[in-house]
């Protein structure tokens, strides 16, 4: 092997670690939470914390993290993220307060919102084009896949055999695996970037007001949607998401976090939505299984997170499937959705169908299957039809802001729905109802309204996404995408969302 290909292996190899630790990271801590809780003494409204604000962080900065790279080099933006990632896994690894592990989970956050961009800069600048740099990007891509089902699993292994705090030091040796490869592997330097200046306050004013809002909706499990202090910081919410707003349609900057007029095509406006959507039902199902096989089963938390292994499976084989069904052209983006949707939706709500009697194969094993089969589904058409039809220079912006989208429709739909859950199980237990049925009750009012926010998505992909194109916007939408269609295994051919009009229209 040549010293070329063997650098070009390192860097593969260092892109996809970076991956899989940012997508290990939001499920890992999952299994762990009662152990965690009970170890750093959080209270229920605190716990949730644990898992929304790395979610929150990871989403708010990620269009920064992007243009960081762009700026000041893409080796240099991954080793800096790589390094802010390491330590704050080693502070959450350390903790001995509440707010000392969600300090480290924000930091991870922050970290994660670097490496991410940065990883997939450098495997394309460092694959060859063609048939070498599709295989890398289908190594990336089913990483990418199995990071949230690892998470699960290897979580519950290290809380039961090892203590909860192996779920932050475990990044350790991955995080030093990617800076020996780096360094090793991607040259230094910045690869087609052009001068300009971070939108700082945009990310700023973007991140401080979806985490007001969040935390106003959190706070309302001990405070009344009504009190002062909650409507108080639901305003200054509201106020900061106004500013950053204005702030990007009239601010002087040259590049601004998002350019407001891409949110105006229909294909990014509906795919952004529907990811949101089923982001924040999706979250909150893992959210509220972990606890139900736990508490209720009595599960251990090895045993726990292998239970989550015929969901993320089924997720995986649906990924593979409609991938093939997009490049045959078998069926459109919004054909796909549609049912996705709903079958995901019925096995949310399936869940929720639980009672504290409840088994294994009857309440958590055959609805997760049919939980994964639709949200297997719908992932690879949602990202096509974020980026067809989009000048080749937006379609980075087009796919940190899906990932946005998915991470702070993960925070938010956490908040909304434990915030609900918590409410119904102390309404449960003043009515005399035992704790273990009080829970359970909560639980399914979480399921429930996580299937609600898949029937939402359905209607957003019935009224927003636009219909089949005309040959020619298919072939125009293939253009301008490029290599980018293969990261997510989808072609040009298969996206069918964007109306002729759309590959050339300027906003």
């Amino acid at each position: 092997m040549s010293d070329t290909a063997l650098s070009r292996g390192q860097a593969l190899i260092a892109v996809a670690l970076a991956q899989f630790m940012v997508t290990l990271d939001m499920t890992v801590v999952n299994v762990a939470l009662p152990d965690m809780g009970a170890g750093l003494g959080f209270d229920t409204a605190q716990l949730p914390w644990v898992v929304n604000i790395y979610a929150l962080f990871f989403g708010g900065f990620l269009l920064l993290g992007g243009r960081a790279a762009d700026l000041y080099g893409q080796r240099r933006i991954l080793l800096w993220g790589t390094w802010a990632f390491a330590v704050a896994s080693l502070a959450g690894g350390l903790a001995q307060e509440p707010w000392h592990m969600i300090v480290a989970r924000a930091v991870q956050g922050v970290g994660a919102a670097v490496m991410a961009p940065a990883a997939l800069a450098v495997l394309t600048l460092t694959q060859r084009e063609g048939e070498e740099r599709t295989r890398a990007l289908g190594v990336y891509a089913a990483v990418a896949a199995v990071g949230g089902g690892a998470g699960v699993l290897l979580g519950g292994l290290l809380t039961e055999y090892a203590g909860w705090r192996w779920v932050m030091l475990v990044n350790l040796p991955m995080a030093f695996a990617v800076v020996v490869l780096t360094l090793r592997g991607v040259p230094a330097g910045t690869f087609g970037s052009r001068r300009g200046r971070l939108d700082t306050l945009g990310a700023l004013l973007a991140t401080g007001g979806v985490g007001l809002l969040i935390l106003g909706m959190v706070r309302t499990e001990e405070l009344s949607w009504t009190s002062a202090t909650t409507i108080l910081t639901l305003s200054a919410a509201v106020a900061l998401l106004v500013a950053f707003v204005l702030w990007e349609k009239y601010g002087p900057m040259e590049d601004p976090l998002i350019r407001l007029g891409l949110l105006a095509r229909r294909n990014v406006a509906g795919a952004n939505l529907y990811m949101a959507l089923l982001a924040a039902g999706q979250l909150a199902v893992f959210y509220f299984l972990s606890l139900y096989l736990q508490r209720i089963l009595k599960l251990g938390p090895a045993e726990a997170g292998a239970a989550f292994l015929p969901l993320c499976l089924t997720a995986m084989i649906a990924i593979q499937v409609t991938t093939r069904i997009l490049r045959r052209q078998l069926a459109g983006i919004k054909t796909l959705l549609v049912p996705a949707g709903l079958i995901a939706a019925v096995g949310f709500a399936w869940c929720g169908t639980a009672d504290p009697s409840g088994s294994y194969l009857g309440d958590v094993l055959l609805p997760s299957l049919l939980a994964g089969l639709g949200v297997g589904i719908a992932f690879v058409p949602l990202t096509a039809a974020a980026t067809v039809g989009l000048p080749p220079q937006e379609a980075g912006t087009a796919s940190g802001l899906l990932n946005a989208s998915r991470q702070v429709g993960s925070a938010l739909g956490l908040a909304v729905l434990v915030t609900a859950a918590t409410t119904r199980t102390d309404d449960r237990l003043a009515a005399g109802v035992s704790p273990d049925a009080a829970a359970v009750d909560g639980y399914s009012l979480g399921f429930f309204l996580a299937g609600g926010f898949l029937l939402l998505a359905v209607l957003v992909a019935v009224v927003v996404l636009p219909g089949r194109p005309r040959p020619a916007a298919v072939q125009g939408a293939s253009a301008v995408r490029g290599a980018g269609d293969e990261a997510d295994g989808t072609s040009g051919a298969a996206a069918d969302v964007a109306p002729s009009q759309e590959v050339t229209r300027k906003p």
